[in-house]
């Protein structure tokens, strides 16, 4: 019995020395929030299918520690997204804008999409081409027979 309280209390130890300090959260509530609602917008660079708010990441809790830095110092929204896009590129907003360099990523599904339906109406038709292949008559239908006959009577 004593092995096992202490073998409990052993584990207690170690998870508790392996647990990860909580973020501490911004002095000031409305900071916290919009800290929020901005890093809802960006991706997290490492997750990349994560937000920045929702990423465990080191890299994501640095940058929402420059994000929060940026509220404090009066920067706006705009020029907040500005910062990180100008360090990180338009990757960094899960909404990039529409130009030339994204015109890819905006449109790429959409041609992925329509050249698979391009393919597969193109195999639809060749299939139905296929089934029209013309009807033997009852002669060559005769001349195959007498084929088939002569070879298996060869075997």
């Amino acid at each position: 019995m004593k092995t096992w309280l202490a073998l409990f209390l052993a584990l207690l130890c170690l998870i508790a020395a392996h647990a990860n300090e909580a973020t501490p959260l911004a002095e000031d509530p409305v900071v916290e929030q919009r800290l929020v609602i901005i890093a809802e917008e960006l991706r997290c660079l490492v997750c990349q299918n994560e937000s920045l708010a929702g990423s465990r990441a080191d890299l994501a809790m640095d940058l929402r520690r420059e994000v929060r830095s940026l509220i404090k110092s009066g920067k706006t929204d705009a020029e907040i997204k500005e910062f990180l896009v100008s360090r990180y590129g338009d990757f960094v907003l899960y909404r990039p804008p529409v130009k030339p360099s994204t015109w890819l990523l905006w449109f790429g599904p959409l041609l992925l999409l329509l050249g698979a339906i391009w393919i597969l109406i193109r195999i639809v038709q060749r299939n139905q081409q296929q089934k029209d292949l013309p009807v033997l008559d009852d002669l060559q239908r005769a001349r195959a027979q007498a084929l088939l006959d002569e070879t298996d009577s060869q075997k």
